[in-house]
C-alpha cells in the first residue's frame, strides 16, 4: 500500500505515501507477528498552515479501542503494524484536546473546498512521510468504483488526483478541534453570497458549525443572512431568541430586515421589532407597510442625497462618506430641494468626469426615470432594462424621494424561484494548478 514515486523532496528521493482507505483495518501484531487487533483510526494534530501531523493510532483490540503511540509501531507503512513493545495502555481511547480522527472525522465527511467555496466529500486521504514525520498531505474527492464496477471499469493510471490538504477546511463538529483550527479566517474572506451557498448545501450539523464561526464577525453574519434563501433564513433565525434575531437584523439593510421579519411567525414579529434600534425600527416599519410585490416593498430607504445647489465636488464627497451604504446605491447621487423633492439624478461616472467646481445642476438629469411605491416589480424591471439603469428612485405624487431600488433587488425578485439552487459557473482558471 506504500506507493513509491520517482519524485521526492530532493533528487533521487523516494516519496512514501499511504492512503487511509487502505490503511484502516490493517492487522496490528505483537513482536512475534501474531495478530492481536486491527487499526481503527489515525490521529492527527492540526497545526494551522502546516500539514496536520500524525501523532498516533487507534487500535481495536476485541471490543475495546485504545491509543497506540506511533513510535511503538515498527513500520507504519507495512502490510501489518507490528508493535515494538508489549507495554500498551489498554484504557479505552479518549480523544484529547485538539485531536482529529481521520476516519471518524474526515474520511467520508464533507470538507469546504476553499478555492471553489464548495462542499465536497473526502473519498480518501493521502498521508506522506516528510523527513521523519507522517503528515496529512492530500484529499481525493472522487469516489472510487467498488466491487464488480471496479473490476469491469478499472480507473486509468493516475486518474485519482489528490489535491493539497491546504485547499480544504474540515467540518468536524467538535469544539476542541474547532478552537485549534482557529476562527475560520479563510472562510471569513469568502463573499457573503458564497457563505450563503455553503449554508444552503450544508446539513444541519454543518450549517451549525459554519454559522458558529461566522457569528464571530457580526457584520459578515448580517451580510450572509441577506443572501440566504428566505426559507433557510427563516428557519435559522427562528431557532434564535428574539434578542438574537434583533441583533442580526439591526445590521442588515432595512429592506432585507423587513423581509426577514415578515417571514417570522406572527407572534414573534412585534417582539423582534421592539428590540431593534430606533433608526432601524423606523425604516423597517415603513417598509412593512408596502406590498412586497411592489416598488415600495422592493426599495431600500438609504441613498446618497445632496442639496440641489451642491457642487460636483461636494456630491463626490457625499459618495465617499457613505461607506455604510451598499455599493449599488453609491452609483448615483440624488439632488433634493429643501422639501426633499427630487430635482435630479447624477451618475457617479458623470461626476468623476466633470469639473469638481461645477454646479451639480449642470450635470444631473432633471427628468430622471422614477417610479411610485405601488409600481409593479415587473414594470420596474422593464424600465431598468429599457434605460440601462443600475438604480431607480422611488417618489410620491409630489416627487418627494422615498427610497431607491437597486438592480440586484430587481434581479432577485424576477429570476426563477429556483435560481439559488442552480450551480454557479466556475471561472476558467478555478482548477489551475490545484491537483498533484
Amino acid at each position: 500500500m506504500s506507493t513509491p514515486s520517482a519524485a521526492g523532496d530532493g533528487a533521487g528521493d523516494q516519496v512514501r505515501v499511504l492512503h487511509l482507505s487502505e490503511l484502516v483495518g490493517r492487522p496490528i501484531t505483537d513482536k512475534r507477528g501474531e495478530s492481536i487487533g486491527r487499526l481503527a483510526d489515525v490521529i492527527v494534530r492540526l497545526r494551522g498552515a502546516e500539514p496536520p501531523l500524525v501523532t498516533g493510532l487507534v487500535g481495536a483490540f476485541g471490543n475495546r479501542e485504545v491509543f497506540v503511540p506511533l513510535e511503538q509501531v515498527s513500520s507504519f507503512d507495512g502490510e501489518e503494524l507490528r508493535l515494538t513493545s508489549a507495554r500498551l495502555d489498554l484504557r479505552r481511547f479518549e480523544r484529547r484536546h485538539g485531536e482529529v480522527l481521520l476516519r471518524a472525522d474526515v474520511l467520508g465527511h464533507r470538507l469546504i473546498d476553499v478555492p471553489r467555496a464548495h462542499l465536497v466529500k473526502a473519498a480518501d486521504l493521502e498521508l506522506r512521510l516528510r523527513g521523519r514525520e507522517w503528515v496529512l498531505a492530500g484529499v481525493d474527492t472522487h469516489r472510487r468504483p467498488r466491487g464488480v464496477r471496479r473490476l469491469l471499469a478499472p480507473s486509468p493510471a493516475g486518474w485519482h488526483k489528490y489535491e493539497d490538504w491546504s485547499n480544504f477546511e474540515p467540518l468536524i463538529g467538535h469544539a476542541s478541534s474547532a478552537l485549534v483550527r482557529g476562527p475560520f479566517g479563510r472562510i471569513r474572506r469568502f463573499k457573503p453570497a458564497q457563505i450563503a451557498d455553503l449554508l444552503e448545501e450544508a446539513s444541519k450539523a454543518e450549517e451549525t458549525e459554519i454559522l458558529g464561526q461566522v457569528h464571530a464577525d457580526p457584520e459578515l453574519e448580517a451580510d450572509v443572512f441577506e443572501e440566504l434563501d428566505e426559507n433557510l433564513a427563516t428557519r435559522l433565525l427562528g431557532a434564535r431568541t428574539d434578542a438574537e434575531i434583533a441583533e442580526v437584523l439591526s445590521r442588515m439593510r432595512a429592506d432585507d430586515a423587513a423581509d426577514a421579519i415578515s417571514e417570522l411567525p406572527q407572534r414573534r414579529r412585534q417582539a423582534v421589532i421592539d428590540l431593534l434600534p430606533i433608526g432601524q425600527r423606523t425604516k423597517v416599519l415603513t417598509l412593512l407597510g408596502f406590498n412586497p410585490a411592489s416598488a415600495g416593498g422592493l426599495m431600500g430607504v438609504e441613498f446618497v442625497a445632496v442639496p440641489a445647489e451642491a457642487t460636483v465636488g461636494e456630491a463626490i464627497a457625499a459618495v465617499s462618506g457613505s461607506a455604510g451604504l451598499q455599493p449599488e446605491a453609491l452609483t448615483s447621487v440624488h439632488a433634493l430641494d429643501d422639501k426633499g423633492h427630487l430635482c435630479g439624478v447624477a451618475k457617479l461616472v458623470t461626476l468623476l468626469q466633470a469639473d469638481p467646481s461645477a454646479s451639480l445642476r449642470e450635470v444631473y438629469d432633471d427628468d430622471p426615470v422614477r417610479v411610485g411605491t405601488d409600481t409593479d416589480v415587473v414594470d420596474v424591471a422593464v424600465l431598468m432594462s429599457d434605460y440601462n439603469l443600475i438604480t431607480v428612485p422611488v417618489v410620491d405624487e409630489e416627487r418627494t424621494m422615498i427610497g431607491l431600488i437597486t438592480v440586484d433587488d430587481v434581479l432577485e425578485a424576477t429570476l426563477p424561484d429556483d435560481w439559488r439552487r442552480r450551480e454557479a459557473a466556475e471561472p476558467p482558471d478555478s482548477r489551475r494548478g490545484r491537483a498533484r
